[in-house]
């Protein structure tokens, strides 16, 4: 592995919360563990995310049964100052339609 190579891998341009909020868009009613395993972190991390994610009214949770049903609110704005003028739908739709994935 090369230095550049070895550098790319240590981070990314979106946090966690905005790698569940695309899988979540690519996914049918996604399980937490689904969630965990698509963006690469733990149960327990994934769990937060989701919190903190419908905390703040990004994601709306339905109790469906004995599981969860995560629905997006693509109308809010992005939280940093700098692309606050831009909505998560916009930035869903960089990764293309719900129905690609």
């Amino acid at each position: 592995m090369t230095s550049s190579s070895a550098s790319r891998g240590r981070w990314t341009f979106l946090s966690n919360h905005g790698h569940a909020l695309v899988f979540l868009a690519k996914h049918d009613d996604p399980r937490v563990r689904d969630v965990a395993e698509g963006v690469g972190i733990t149960e327990r991390a994934a769990q937060s995310i989701l919190s903190d994610l419908a905390e703040a009214g990004y994601v709306t949770v339905t109790r469906v049964g004995r599981r969860n049903h995560y629905a997006l609110n693509p109308e809010l704005p992005l939280r940093h100052p700098h692309e606050a003028d831009h909505t998560v739908g916009e930035l869903l739709a960089v990764f293309g339609d719900a129905s690609d994935g």
